[in-house]
């Protein structure tokens, strides 16, 4: 699927963008740093998250170890980073190397949409003109039904014998012994 098969991967390669980029400062290394330590302290410590967040050492350098510690706690502390990093700065999330180059390999692998969309909409294989023309003939019955007398059978059987030509064999019957009931009132 993708040159990088896990989040330890990924955060491998994109240690340098992230470090290299002017939009993680100090504010948002906190943020981050806070959320690992306060929703996941099994893999930020508060001794951890402390000595991260000390404001006596380069942002640049507390986020290279920062890097480097959740590289070595496994692939859950790199995946909850990932998902720190979405929720509080999702442009910097979506300008991640490995995620422009998974966005360019979707963009460049033939996708079956014509598939997709026939399975989706498997009964409206005939078209919304088909449907639409079957809503105003059971309008068209509906209002016969109700409204029509004897007489407007009498006038209309021509019409709605030759209409019923074109339906399904059931509905044709259903059409025609209405039409026939209708005229012999």
């Amino acid at each position: 699927m993708t040159d990088f098969d896990g989040y330890q991967d990924q955060l491998q390669s994109d240690a340098q963008f992230l470090c290299s980029d002017h939009r993680l400062d100090t504010e948002l290394l906190d943020r981050l740093v806070l959320q690992l330590n306060r929703i996941y302290p099994q893999i930020l410590s508060d001794k951890e998250a402390h000595r991260f967040r000390t404001l006596s050492v380069p942002t640049k350098v507390r986020l290279a170890e920062l890097l480097k510690h959740l590289h070595g706690r496994g692939e859950d502390a790199c995946h909850e980073f990932y998902r720190a990093l979405h929720i509080h700065a999702e442009e910097v999330y979506s300008y991640l190397p490995t995620r422009v180059k998974r966005r360019e390999m979707a963009d460049t692998k033939p996708t079956n949409n014509v598939a997709v969309h026939q399975e989706r909409s498997g009964l409206n294989q005939r078209g919304p003109t088909f449907f639409l023309s079957c809503f105003c003939f059971v309008v068209g019955i509906a209002i016969l039904y109700y409204y029509g007398e004897a007489e407007t059978l009498r006038c209309t059987g021509g019409f709605l014998h030759c209409s019923a030509e074109r339906l399904s064999k059931n509905a044709r019957c259903v059409l025609t012994s209405y039409v026939e009931v209708g005229m012999q009132k």
